[in-house]
């Protein structure tokens, strides 16, 4: 029967046996991505720092078994990874998406603009490690809205820019109808004044007290429309700025459709590009090995 210390010796042995291992494997690991970092192998880096994608979504693999937790060893140092397969990740987009423009915000950061043209838009962050594009949400939707409104024949602004164009049309009536508001005050005020000073019999001053209150609330109504008047120049240089702004808009939004048009035919086949953009790029790097 073995003794304690017998087991005790064995249990370590086994211990220092599984430890060593690990370390093995940690240690191959980081010697397998320091490798793929000296030879230029961006393919080899992807395949190392997210295994599990890899074998998904390159090689195919429904079924997976293996051990990925080694990637946890480098997240420290992703921002140096990032940096690192930028240059391959960005010369490829230039030439797929030729209209965005990239710009370095920190080590491995990149955000992109849509256009080289005057008041391009910043259209969201590159996320190179997952060879993804973060799209700001909100720019982006003005573009798949403004793709969508095509088949009514309208333009991302069209209806506000029509709703802002009638209401400064109806202020400009307000302006233009001033000196008719203006004689027209002066008749309900002669004519309240009269109804004032009028005798009547008592029978009748229910039915005159009616008719002097419609002319004094006519004469509110007027009252009121004219204190609308008076900030209707203001409201009319701000309703123009507005289109203006609205107008230049949908101008910027028709260079990027246009844009996208030229280089992928559809709305559709850009977002299934974009879908696809990880699969693609390693295509492209495996081709290239070859």
């Amino acid at each position: 029967m073995a003794n304690s210390n017998q087991l005790s010796l064995s249990a370590h042995k086994q211990a220092t046996e599984s430890l060593t291992q690990a370390i093995l494997d940690k240690t191959n690991y980081l010697n397998s991505l320091e490798k793929a970092v000296q030879d230029q192998d961006d393919r080899l880096v992807y395949q190392l720092i997210d295994g599990e994608r890899y074998a998904k979504e390159i090689l195919k693999q429904s079924d997976i078994d293996a051990d990925f937790s080694n990637e946890r060893l480098i997240r420290d140092i992703y921002p140096k990874i990032s940096d690192f397969l930028s240059k391959n990740l960005i010369d490829y987009l230039y030439e797929m998406y030729p209209f965005f423009y990239f710009e370095e915000t920190g080590i491995g950061q990149f955000q992109f603009f849509f256009g080289n043209w005057w008041g391009r838009r910043l259209f969201g962050t590159l996320d190179i490690l997952n060879v993804s594009f973060e799209f700001d949400e909100v720019e982006y939707q003005k573009l798949a809205k403004s793709f969508a409104l095509e088949e009514e024949n309208k333009r991302l602004n069209s209806d506000e820019i029509t709703k802002l164009s009638q209401e400064t049309d109806e202020l400009q009536n307000l302006i233009d109808q001033q000196a008719e508001r203006d004689k027209r005050k002066d008749e309900l005020r002669q004519e309240i004044k009269r109804t004032s000073q009028e005798k009547v019999m008592p029978w009748e001053s229910s039915k005159v007290k009616e008719s002097k209150q419609r002319l004094i609330e006519e004469l509110s109504e007027l009252t009121e429309i004219d204190e609308k008047a008076s900030g209707a120049y203001r409201q009319i240089r701000e309703n123009e700025e507005k289109v203006l702004a609205l107008s230049k808009e949908d101008t910027l939004i028709g260079y990027e459709k246009q844009s996208i048009i030229a280089k992928f035919g559809s709305f559709e086949n850009f977002e299934a590009h974009n879908a696809a953009l990880y699969r693609n790029y390693i295509a492209d790097l495996i081709a290239k090995q070859k």
